[in-house]
């Protein structure tokens, strides 16, 4: 029985993904750095702490990794606050109360900050949904490490045999079954080139997906 659903946020819930691009690569440009697109792509799923972690080290940039992830937070805050035409995936909210209805638990855990969730949350309303937020900003590694989604199933008192995971990046997908955790690759035009081969199942609309077709999964793990 499926009693928690573990979203990811950034291209699972809302596509904020061209956003964090806009902003990193000002900061490249700004720092006088080059970063392949190759290398853009392995940091999805990743906390902005340890892509500049990577970075510091890969460019042997002067700056303390602070200040390097305060100034993409306010590129970030500055495009996010003037995008409005920004929204949520389609059919995800339709999705998410379709979930809470059936009495499932729903969390997020997503490698983006706290004030960034936070921003999302207070723009589209979702706090009523979720019963736990999880940020990747409080864990030492990001996925594909698996401690964020054993700490979102521990907030949510469920064994990882009951809990799914939705989620759009390889890291991600990968975190998810470290943890032992069922996971649907959500294949959504926002993340191509991203392999969710390791997934259980790959959907590429919400609509293939529905509370009752999540408690039949069963908690397989």
């Amino acid at each position: 029985m499926i009693r928690t659903v573990i979203f990811d946020m950034d291209g699972v819930i809302i596509d904020t993904e061209p956003i964090h691009h806009q902003a990193f690569f000002t900061q490249f440009a700004e720092l006088g750095i080059h970063v392949s697109d190759k290398l853009y792509a392995s940091f999805l799923g990743s906390s902005t702490r340890n892509v500049f972690q990577q970075l510091k080290q890969e460019f042997n940039l002067p700056q303390e990794v602070e200040t390097l992830l305060m100034r993409k937070r306010e590129l970030f805050n500055q495009a996010f606050d003037a995008d409005a035409s920004l929204d949520l995936l389609p059919g995800v909210r339709t999705l998410i109360k379709d979930i809470q209805q059936h009495g499932i638990q729903l969390v997020v855990a997503s490698s983006a900050s706290k004030a960034t969730i936070g921003r999302v949350f207070n723009r589209f309303g979702l706090a009523p949904y979720f019963s736990h937020v999880v940020s990747g900003e409080d864990f030492a590694r990001s996925k594909p490490n698996p401690a964020i989604f054993l700490h979102a199933a521990s907030l949510a008192e469920t064994p990882v045999t009951e809990c799914i995971v939705i989620e759009d990046s390889a890291n991600g997908v990968a975190a998810a079954k470290a943890a032992g955790i069922y996971c649907i690759g959500y294949a959504s035009p926002h993340s191509a080139g991203q392999d969710l081969r390791l997934a259980d199942r790959v959907i590429q609309d919400f609509a293939e997906l529905s509370a009752g077709a999540i408690e039949a999964i069963g908690g397989v793990g």
